[in-house]
């Protein structure tokens, strides 16, 4: 391990150290009012195994002992939907680890959740239409707690797939689970696209094997990363082709990404992924496309009765309305990145050192921008001070981008890392019940 690396590895383990000891050895305020009982994890302390134990570590063996040879030999498409399928397999079986109802079937149908509203669902256009009056508190027919805090997207998600006949926590779980696992495909080819497919090989088995499966099982956020990693990668698309294709992806990812927005407010933020992807591929031309397509979706819900931005300055008092008004900032403002160090994992953050290095910047380097942009969107979003705990789940859309840095992890040492990764989903899960 080089001395930077080394420099890396130690500041992650010390940030997160500190975010573990300071709530018992701080100030009191910090010890009542984080509300974690596992900081800077929102869960609790509880060791314990389940059916999903032996799966994920049977799963982890395979991936450190074969995914980077597999990765470099099989052929590409074998390549994405091989990584696909591990990280469902991956997410799935951490799941199980606290049981069928705790882990999977029963994660979205607790009465905070957005399930709990569906059967209260008469009419999708009645809902849009008196959506943002429903956002605050305190009143005989607020929204639940998620429901509350989200844009009409996510719940319309969950009355579609109610409609269709797949209703019920977990057709719900299953549908979160493979949207986010099928992120690990748009990382590939985004970073395919814009760096080259040897690049992306050696990400692989970074994006099937990653921490973040712990949230991934099942919180909507989720669901969130896939629909956005998706919107990206289509981005990705348009700014490397030319002619209809290029048109047509153009197109494509505004109406993804402009539909992402109604999934979280949090994720206009991932228009800094966006920018950096046109950044890195020198072509601002799928913008031409892009932005219409998005705009057309924000009308079409304004069409409906919910104004985006009359929904963003309501859940923005819903959310003081919480206990947001007594979490501290002076811990969450930087204990957050300690929670996302735990989706990321610490080759990540040691990618993302290797990222930071002043000549990669300047050259450009697809996968040190890619990186750079999805941390640059946690800090705006933690400067907001709309994300105080919770992250190492909210963040998932941008925090999934700090993947694509392991590319820069030497060849030698990819089992080792891969290893690390491993092990910190599998003591998380067996340590920690977690909330989501």
């Amino acid at each position: 391990m080089s001395l930077g690396d080394l420099v890396s590895l130690l500041t992650a383990t010390a940030l997160l150290a500190a975010a573990v000891v300071a709530p018992i050895v701080g100030d009191v305020e910090w010890r009542i009012n984080i509300f974690a009982l596992a900081p800077p994890l929102f869960g609790e302390y509880d060791p314990h195994a389940g059916f999903g134990t032996a799966a994920a570590v049977l799963i982890a063996i395979t991936v450190i002992a074969y995914g980077p040879t597999l990765a470099a030999r099989l052929s590409w498409r074998l390549v994405m939907v091989t990584s696909m399928v591990t990280c469902l397999a991956w997410t799935f079986s951490l799941a199980m680890i606290d049981g069928w109802d705790r882990g999977f079937a029963g994660r979205l149908i607790r009465p905070d959740e957005y399930l709990a509203e569906v059967p209260g669902v008469s009419s999708i256009t009645r809902m849009l239409d008196e959506f943002s009056g429903r956002i605050l508190d305190f009143q005989p027919d607020s929204w639940t707690t998620h429901v509350s805090g989200h844009p009409p997207g996510s719940l319309l998600t969950f009355v579609v797939l109610d409609r269709v006949g797949l209703g019920g926590g977990a057709w719900a779980a299953v549908w979160v689970v493979a949207i986010g696992c099928s992120a690990a495909g748009a990382l590939l080819i985004t970073t395919a696209r814009l760096a080259d497919e040897a690049t992306a090989r050696r990400i692989a088995p970074f994006v099937a094997l990653t921490p973040g499966a712990v949230w991934m099982g099942v919180s909507a956020d989720g669901y969130y990363m896939g629909v956005a990693a998706w919107g990206i990668a289509l981005l990705a698309v348009a700014a490397t082709t030319t002619g209809k294709r290029a048109v047509l992806a153009g197109v494509g990812s505004g109406l993804v990404l402009g539909f992402a927005i109604f999934l979280n407010y949090g994720l206009i933020l991932i228009g800094v992924v966006a920018i950096a992807v046109v950044v890195i591929a020198r072509s601002y031309r799928p913008i031409l496309y892009a932005v219409p397509a998005a705009l057309a979706v924000v009308g079409i819900f304004a069409a409906f009765g919910f104004w985006w931005l009359d929904g963003y300055h309501l859940v923005v008092e819903r959310y003081y309305q919480g206990v947001a008004t007594r979490r501290p900032f002076s811990y969450w403002g930087w204990a957050n990145f300690a929670s996302a160090l735990c989706a990321v994992g610490p080759a990540a953050a040691v990618g993302l050192g290797r990222a930071l290095r002043p000549g990669r910047i300047r050259r450009r380097e697809a996968v040190v921008l890619l990186s750079l942009a999805g941390l640059l969107a946690m800090i705006i979003a933690d400067l907001s001070a709309l994300s105080k705990a919770e992250v190492e789940r909210i963040w998932l859309p941008f925090s999934v981008w700090l993947l694509v840095a392991t590319a820069l992890l030497p060849r030698r040492s990819q089992r080792s890392w891969l290893a690390g990764q491993a092990i910190t989903a599998l003591l998380i899960n067996h340590l920690v019940w977690t909330y989501w």
